[in-house]
Formats: C-alpha cells, sequence, structure tokens
C-alpha cells in the first residue's frame, strides 16, 4: 500500500505583486495549504537561488522584464551569466521571477494555473 504523505508547498515572492497575489488566490481555492516567504523581508540565501538557478536556468530565474533590472546600467545588465544573475538577485530580491513555487518536488517559476494544477495534483 503506497503512503500519501502531505509536501509542505512555499511559495516565494512579494506579495504586493500582482502575479503572486493571483498565484496565492489560486491555491487558496484550491484548498492548497503553503507557507508563504517575502523575500523582500526575509531575504533570500545563496544556496537556495543557486539551486533554482540549476533547476530552472537564471533566464526563467531572473526577472529581466522588471524596472528594477531595467533600471540597471548597461554594463551590469550585460554579459550575463549564472554566477552574474545570482548576484544581482541576492543584491535586489526584486528582480527574482515572481512567484517562485517550491512544491516539495519540483519548482515553478511565474503563475500558469494549469501549471500549477499538474504539479500540486
Amino acid at each position: 500500500m503506497e503512503q500519501e504523505y502531505e509536501t509542505m508547498v512555499t511559495m516565494y515572492g512579494i506579495p504586493n505583486c500582482d502575479t503572486v497575489k493571483k498565484a496565492r488566490t489560486w491555491l487558496e481555492a484550491n484548498g492548497v495549504d503553503y507557507a508563504f516567504h517575502d523575500y523582500k523581508k526575509a531575504g533570500i540565501d545563496r544556496p537556495r537561488l543557486e539551486a533554482w538557478v540549476k533547476e530552472l536556468g537564471w533566464e526563467t530565474v531572473l526577472n529581466r522584464a522588471g524596472t528594477t533590472f531595467r533600471k540597471l546600467p548597461d554594463a551590469a545588465r550585460e554579459n550575463l551569466d549564472a554566477g552574474k544573475a545570482v548576484d544581482l538577485m541576492l543584491a535586489q530580491p526584486s528582480m527574482i521571477k515572481r512567484p517562485i513555487l517550491d512544491t516539495g518536488k519540483a519548482r515553478l517559476a511565474g503563475f500558469k494555473p494549469d501549471v500549477y494544477a499538474a504539479a500540486i495534483r
């Protein structure tokens, strides 16, 4: 007999982000218990961020469309690689794609209801 266990889901983001709000609403509407980690207040540690980059790719984890990234000097935005992207995101967590959802089995970047449904069910 297969034993079922509840994996703690953690959402990483900032509470005033519209996409985070939509994702949180979806989780609540679907009865998913989750912890919320506000990386603007609580920060993010290098090993976790490096693990996300390794799993998802720095191109996915770094939010290059956001205002914080676009306001960087050209020199900071050039010749990006995983190491430089991690350094930028550690210095300014607003540059991390939002939300990052850790299901315990996989990490998801951004919010798409169908992707959430497939990963959590």
